[in-house]
């Protein structure tokens, strides 16, 4: 075993961003077994510290996979950017010939039989898949433990919830145990565990990155993939990579968002930004997040950018109410089966049932006004846009919190009366189907990170990861503040 107070040998090859890794890979500077050798020496380092992977392989098939993408170098054939780079594919996300156990006991021995079409894509890119990221049970709340393989313990504070419910994926990013990461997010679980550990999540467009296959094909429009990287370079290539139409998800969008990194550099100045804070005090926040949003709101003003504060006319009780129809009523499609058997309901947890027996209490009639309420919250963001170029919101209400804890029950004396209202502000950019992406925007006084939403209109992630990139030049929080186990 590796002594986790001694640095990696292999440091200097962990350290590199996505696309200077590939670079290098297909220079020949480094070879895939270098590579694959670094980054299982990184993992055995770390991973024991915070549990993000798990179901990770046998080391030696891994290199003998490197073996091979090197044997391919040397004639010639590049499968794709991703060519030797290790990979662990979120557990949620369909995986072929390896557990996909969603972090449910009900599935620890699920192998499925073809990849999802993410990680189909990912795969073709020459990507070597190592393991599988930690995830919440069903993905179902923004902390990352379940009853099959525990805790992800946070990047900076191993002690402290990782956010989810990408957090494994958030964390081994954090921790250079992967060179990017996928993600996928139905409330605000790429954007949340990004924040909570100094990284970059993005939720693309509806429909950018198909979601599935998936048994139902035209109502579950809040679910989707999307990437989370170290760099908005990375986070930008990874999107490249996962999107695009595919006809086995008829509501996927055709023109993929493969950009190249030059295409990232944009003159942000006059760009409009509309502050929308805590809503005008709607959102209980923790101390000290308003602050360090507000003082990127300088950030952007420094780029060039106006920035001034906007609310959208809209009741934020109703998109609450809203919220939770849909949940609801999606949870129940995807668990009822499952609730529905004695056997299997004792296996869900407390959460999952609550969903379930909240759909039942809905009729057809709340789900349709639900959606138009829906509507009208697009709607109202729309009219803001008419005079705002982007929208700010921070990605998160409170910093990260003791691991024990389930969820925060209560915020700023304001009690939390479901297991997700303390991260209720991310669902405005979910519901609207708008491409969001949490950027770093630095730390509290205790050294903890928090994240700030650039939201744009529907399909501009292009636009959104422009100026994402023009904060990053300007801030560089990932490379400033990397976590304590890596100095």
């Amino acid at each position: 075993m590796i002594n986790p107070a001694e640095p990696s040998i292999n440091a200097s090859i962990v350290d590199l961003d996505a696309l200077v890794l590939s670079r290098a890979i297909h220079a020949r500077e480094l070879s895939c077994r270098e590579v694959m050798q670094a980054y299982l020496a990184q993992i055995e380092r770390c991973n024991p510290l915070v549990n993000a992977l798990v179901s990770l392989g046998d080391p030696e098939a891994l290199l003998e996979q490197a073996d091979e993408r090197d044997r391919q170098l040397a004639q010639g054939q590049s499968m794709g950017w991703m060519h030797g780079m290790p990979q662990a594919i979120k557990d949620l996300a369909a995986t072929a010939g390896m557990t996909t156990s969603m972090g449910s006991p009900l599935f620890a021995e699920h192998v499925p039989q073809g990849d999802a079409i993410s990680v189909a894509r990912v795969r073709a890119s020459g990507a070597i898949i190592v393991g599988k990221s930690n995830v919440p049970e069903f993905g179902l709340g923004s902390h990352t433990y379940n009853q099959l393989f525990g805790t992800t313990g946070n990047a900076y504070d191993s002690t402290l919830c990782a956010g989810g419910s990408s957090g494994g994926a958030a964390v081994a990013l954090a921790l250079r145990m992967l060179p990017v990461a996928d993600g996928s997010g139905m409330m605000g679980s790429l954007r949340n565990p990004a924040a909570f550990n100094n990284v970059f999540g993005m939720r693309p467009s509806q429909g950018r990155v198909p979601f599935g296959p998936t048994p139902e094909l035209f109502v579950q429009q809040l679910a989707t993939e999307g990437p989370m990287g170290r760099t908005v370079a990375d986070v930008a290539r990874l999107l490249g990579t996962q999107a695009g139409f595919d006809a086995r998800a008829p509501l996927s969008l055709k023109d993929p968002s493969a950009l190249p990194e030059a295409a990232l550099q944009r003159n942000v100045k006059g760009l409009r930004l509309g502050w929308l804070g805590d809503y005008n005090g709607y959102l209980a926040m923790e101390q000290g997040v308003l602050g360090l949003c507000e003082k990127a709101l300088g950030d952007f003003a420094s780029l060039g950018c106006e920035v001034e504060s906007c609310q959208p006319d809209f009741s934020l009780a109703q998109l609450w109410d809203c919220w939770l129809v849909h949940r609801h009523w999606l949870v129940q499609g995807s668990l009822g089966a499952l609730y529905d058997d004695p056997d299997k309901r004792r296996w869900l947890k407390p959460e999952a049932c609550w969903e379930v027996e909240g759909a039942a209490k809905l009729s057809a009639a709340d789900v349709y006004r639900a959606s138009q309420s829906r509507s009208d919250w697009y709607r109202a963001l729309q009219r803001l846009f008419e005079r705002y170029d982007f929208l700010l919101l921070p990605t998160a209400q409170v910093f990260p919190f003791d691991a024990r804890q389930a969820w925060p029950r209560q915020i700023d004396g304001q009690e939390m009366d479901t297991y997700h209202r303390w991260m209720e502000v991310v669902i405005g950019p979910t519901l609207a189907g708008l491409p969001s992406i949490s950027i770093p925007v630095g730390f509290n006084l205790a050294g903890l990170p928090m994240g700030l939403q650039i939201i744009g209109p529907a399909q501009a992630d292009h636009a959104v990861l422009q100026l994402a990139y023009a904060h990053e030049q300007l801030t560089q929080w990932v490379r400033q503040r990397p976590p304590g186990n890596l100095r």
